[in-house]
């Protein structure tokens, strides 16, 4: 049998606790009084009900209305061979007024040549353009941020997650294409003078 080889161990120390370590007492009370000021200096803020919403619906609301078009819908108009100002009327049975952000048509036109007739749709006199402030081209949030500000708009959007997002703010109908033509949820019966109607 061969002799058994040593192995010398370099920089072998004592073994200590780390200083920084949660199961010291002092670091225990030093975590503890971090929490109590982060929670002194945190603010609760509340976001203000619009004052249009003091009824039962939304007083903003009225022709001509103003509907905020997304990315998806106007593809989807398309597809369904709607022409949307039109479209939009026969829904409603009033004057509306589509609206387009920066947002989408940044979008548009960042989907490429595929999606040409949809950004030259988007482009039309008709449309009134919303100018954007804010970083990024992310439609969506661009689109809550705007009704959560200014409770006067219609959304038309056929994406499940914006219909969602959109949902959770009172007040604010959406309007989306079923059975090859325009529907509106949401819509108070006060304003709705006819057109199909969903109830959430």
């Amino acid at each position: 049998m061969g002799k058994a080889k040593q192995v010398r161990k370099f920089g072998e120390v004592k073994r200590m606790i780390n200083p920084k370590d949660m199961r010291l007492k002092k670091n225990q009370k030093q975590a503890l009084d971090d929490q109590t000021t982060r929670e002194a200096k945190q603010i609760n803020h509340v976001d203000r009900e619009s004052s249009t919403m003091f009824f039962k619906y939304n007083t903003a609301l009225g022709p001509p209305y103003h509907i905020i078009i997304d990315t998806n819908f106007i593809n989807f108009a398309l597809q369904n061979r709607l022409e949307l100002v039109q479209a939009m009327m026969d829904c409603l049975y009033a004057k509306c007024v589509p609206c387009v952000t920066d947002c989408v048509m940044a979008e548009l036109e960042k989907m490429g040549p595929k999606y040409r007739m949809a950004l030259k749709v988007a482009r039309d006199p008709r449309f009134e353009r919303l100018p954007c402030s804010h970083k990024g081209t992310y439609a969506d949030d661009c689109i809550v941020q705007r009704i959560m500000q200014h409770r006067c708009y219609i959304v038309a959007t056929c994406d499940r997650d914006l219909k969602r997002r959109i949902r959770k703010v009172p007040g604010v109908p959406i309007m989306f294409i079923v059975n090859h033509k325009l529907s509106i949820e949401r819509l108070p019966d006060a304003l709705s003078t006819g057109g199909q109607t969903h109830r959430s």
